[in-house]
This record gives structure tokens, C-alpha cells and sequence, in this order.
């Protein structure tokens, strides 16, 4: 199945002041996949060292000098490791991370030679590392589950893919088009983002395949609690693991997960699975200014789940329970529909870039709101709901208009798409005008791009 990070891969190998590159994700999002990718269209060999089958390899990366490693591994593995023609390639990197500290001499004294480190869990042997981090001498890639339109390439819907990546704010969708990519989409929320979920539904067209399989995912991010560390027991990293998915698209509240354990506790628990990049932190901010996570409140957020697919699993949603509802947006209260919007927007920027998201909040007495997310987009902020079409209030995009001075709104549903000039009244009484743009779900993944051409430049 093919990435769109590929090409970044591919612009990174040509590169002439390229750096030994990090790819960094959750387990089983297809970082060795991608990387495998790359040296079958882009290399003469690969060498590949599994750090996790094979620890004692990290022995060899005792050297500073790489023309020792170099020797050794040509030994080792029998081959010839040509700088421009051969990349090396060191899987689950987490499991040595003191080789990090050698990549700074492959920078220096190598540099022709094509590196890329892969890990799963590398955010904890990089918060309290026992070596010398290369600052400056690496760089990141930051990858997550598949996109919606990678889902449609793969399912051999490429003509879909172009028509989606040239849609401008004011095109038209013809009905029939419109309601095609919606009863895709509602495969996709079922399937995932996932490659091997993905790829078994896609390859063998059985959903109940396709559920042991995401059922095996989820077993195996729980086993790698045991990964974590000594400082949060296994048993609480399961129990906020598993209540997660439930709690998608609400203020998190500690006590939803037990109110017999303690906050901090629990807090432990669910920093560590951010970290893992199984979950998400999405925090409350000001929204007073760029960037948005200069002025987050940390006692106000929100929670993502890793994917789609594996939270429609996990609250035990299937394709009919999809199909059969009249608009998708009222699936499980809308929290399905806002994880699909979420997790596209954490992934839609640059790759090299750590995903965050925000939303914005105000609690006060007869007046709270709460607008789903915010994004920047060049100096600009913009707000974006995940609504129903017609149920769906617009009550808290109107006030965070009026009180940021903003003109200019997002929101998601499942009608196609609409350009509104509106109005909403500020405190003095004066109409203010809005632009509202209303798009459908799968747009998601596009909707970076769209701001850009409609005049708000990343």
C-alpha cells in the first residue's frame, strides 16, 4: 500500500545537507514498512538491523568512527555497504537508544551514507536519556496511521484521490460523487488506519477478519505495557487504556476512568501512553496568539485515540451500525466522527513536525463553549466544529468569533459542501461579518492545504 510519506523519503535521500533521519510513531502505523519501501525504489541493497531480535548488535556502535561500524557490519552480514547505493537501516532503535549518540559521526564523517533509526516507545529512552542526545545532527520524521485517501489509493480509488487533493473551497460535489466517498468513509471508519487492519479488510474484503485482527493490535499495544517502565504498575496503564476510546470528545476527567484511584495516578498512566503515542493530549489554549501551545492550560484537555478503527473496536461499533444511521455524525454521539476529524489534522502538517492539536473552552456560569478544535494556519487561528448539518449549533463558533476577533470557520458534517456569509452580533451591537465553510468529513485530510489556497498561508 502505498504512503504519502514516502515521498518525503524520497526528498530526503536527494537532499544534499541530509542528516541521519529519526522516524518516530506508534507501534504498528508502518514505520518499517515505509523504510522497506524506500530501499526497494530507491537503494541497490539494505541493510536492515532489527535492534529487538537482535541486541547485541548495538555492541558494534561502541565505535565513534564509522568506517569501524562500517567494517564490522560488512563482516557480520556478509555484504558491501556502499555510501549512495546501500541504506542502512536500524529498526526499533528504542530497544539501544545509546546508538542515537553514534548517528552525530555518521553526520560528520559520513555523511554520504543514507541512515534512518526507526522506534516505537524512543520517547521514553529520549525524556531521561543515559547519552549524549546528537542535537542538530539528526533529524524527525513523525508518522501516524493511514489517511482517508491513502485508504481510498490502496482500495484502487485513485481517480477519488486526485479529485479530492484538486477540490478548492467552492467547488461543487455531485450528489451521487458525494455520497460514494461517504459510504467509503464509513468503511474507513470501521477499518482504520491501521496497515494490517487496512490491508486484511482490503485484501480479503472480511470485516470479521478484519476485527480479530485490529483485536490483535490492541493486545499487542497492552503488552508492550510491561515496556513502560516500573513507574506506573500495568495494571492502571489497562485501565486508562481501555476506558480511552469511551472518552473521546469530552473534557477528560479523571474520575470517568475510576474515581476510586487517584488523580495523579492516573495522570501517570495516561502520560506514558501519550508518550507511546497510543494517545493524544489535545489541550485547551487561549488561542491569543501563534503558537497555539504558547498559552495551553494542561489541567484542560481533551483526548485522542491512536485510530479510528481501533475505537469503533473498542466501543464496539461495526459497518452496520454505520450504515444504518441516517447521518454518520450521530454514531456514538459524534465522538467517532471527531477522532476521524482529529487524527487527520494532527497528521496533516509537515511530517518533520511533532503533531499536536488543540481545542478552545470557556467555563463560566450560563455561559460555557467549547469549539472542537483549533488550528493555525500562517498568523491566522482557525476554529473548527465537528457538527451535524442540521441539529448541529454553531453557538461556540460564534463566540470564539466574537471574542478573537476572527472572521473565518470550519465545520465538519456529512453534507457536501457550502460557502456561508453570515453575520454574529459582538457586545455593542454591531453585526459582524463570518465566513462559515462547511465540508464534508472526507475533507479532512485536505483541509490545511484548502486554508492555504483560500488565502491563509502556511
Amino acid at each position: 500500500m502505498d504512503r504519502f510519506a514516502l515521498d518525503y523519503l524520497k526528498n530526503w535521500k536527494s537532499k544534499p545537507n541530509r542528516k541521519p533521519l529519526v522516524i518516530r510513531g506508534a507501534r504498528q502505523v508502518g514505520k518499517t514498512y515505509l523504510v522497506r519501501m524506500l530501499a526497494h525504489e530507491c537503494f541497490e541493497s539494505v541493510l536492515e538491523i532489527n535492534f529487538e531480535h537482535h541486541p547485541d548488535m548495538a555492541s558494534y556502535f561502541d565505535s565513534k568512527d564509522p568506517g569501524k561500524i562500517l567494517q564490522l557490519l560488512e563482516l557480520q552480514y556478509n555484504m558491501a555497504i556502499q555510501p549512495g547505493r546501500c541504506l542502512l537501516f536500524l529498526d526499533e532503535i528504542q530497544t539501544a537508544p545509546q546508538i542515537l549518540a553514534s548517528l552525530r559521526y555518521f553526520l560528520e564523517e559520513m555523511p554520504e551514507l543514507h541512515v534512518i533509526s526507526a522506534g516505537s516507545l524512543l520517547e521514553f529512552a529520549m525524556k531521561e536519556p543515559v547519552f549524549s542526545m546528537p542535537v542538530g545532527r539528526i533529524e524527525y520524521m513523525y508518522i501516524g496511521p493511514m489517511q482517508f485517501e491513502e485508504f481510498l489509493a490502496a482500495a484502487g480509488e485513485k481517480g477519488l484521490v486526485e479529485f479530492l487533493g484538486g477540490f478548492n473551497i467552492g467547488n461543487a460535489i455531485p450528489t451521487p460523487l458525494h455520497d460514494k466517498l461517504m459510504s467509503l468513509l464509513r468503511k474507513f471508519l470501521v477499518a482504520g488506519g491501521m496497515p494490517e487492519s487496512m490491508a486484511v479488510y482490503l485484501q480479503r474484503g472480511s470485516w470479521q477478519e478484519c476485527e480479530a485482527t485490529k483485536t490483535a493490535l490492541m493486545t499487542t499495544l497492552e503488552d508492550d505495557f510491561s515496556k513502560y517502565g516500573s513507574r506506573v504498575p500495568h495494571q492502571r496503564l489497562q485501565m486508562v487504556f481501555r476506558k480511552m476510546p469511551t472518552l473521546v470528545g469530552t473534557k477528560f476527567k479523571y474520575v470517568h476512568v475510576n474515581r476510586d484511584v487517584r488523580a495523579r495516578e492516573l495522570a501517570d498512566a495516561l502520560a506514558l501512553l501519550c508518550q507511546a503515542r497510543v494517545a493524544h493530549h489535545v489541550y485547551h489554549s487561549s488561542c491569543t496568539g501563534i503558537p497555539l501551545g504558547a498559552t495551553i492550560d494542561e489541567k484542560r484537555f481533551k483526548v485522542l485515540f491512536l485510530d479510528v478503527g481501533l475505537l469503533s473496536s473498542a466501543v464496539g461499533l461495526n459497518l452496520l451500525d454505520y450504515e444504518k444511521a441516517e447521518d454518520v455524525m450521530m454514531v456514538n454521539a459524534g465522538a467517532v466522527c471527531e477522532q476521524f476529524v482529529g487524527q487527520h489534522l494532527l497528521f496533516s502538517q509537515d511530517f518533520y513536525r511533532a503533531p499536536e492539536l488543540h481545542y478552545w473552552v470557556r467555563e463560566k456560569k450560563n455561559s460555557s463553549a467549547e469549539v472542537d478544535y483549533v488550528i493555525s494556519q500562517g498568523s491566522s487561528i482557525v476554529p473548527i466544529e465537528v457538527k451535524s448539518g442540521k441539529g448541529g449549533t454553531l453557538k461556540s463558533l460564534h463566540l470564539f468569533l466574537r471574542e478573537k476577533g476572527r472572521h473565518f470557520g470550519i465545520r465538519f458534517n456529512s453534507d457536501r459542501p457550502s460557502v456561508l456569509d453570515l453575520e454574529t452580533a459582538v457586545s455593542d451591537g454591531r453585526n459582524v461579518p463570518y465566513r462559515l465553510i462547511s465540508l464534508p468529513l472526507y475533507l479532512a485530510g485536505q483541509v490545511r492545504r484548502l486554508l492555504g489556497n483560500h488565502g491563509l498561508s502556511s
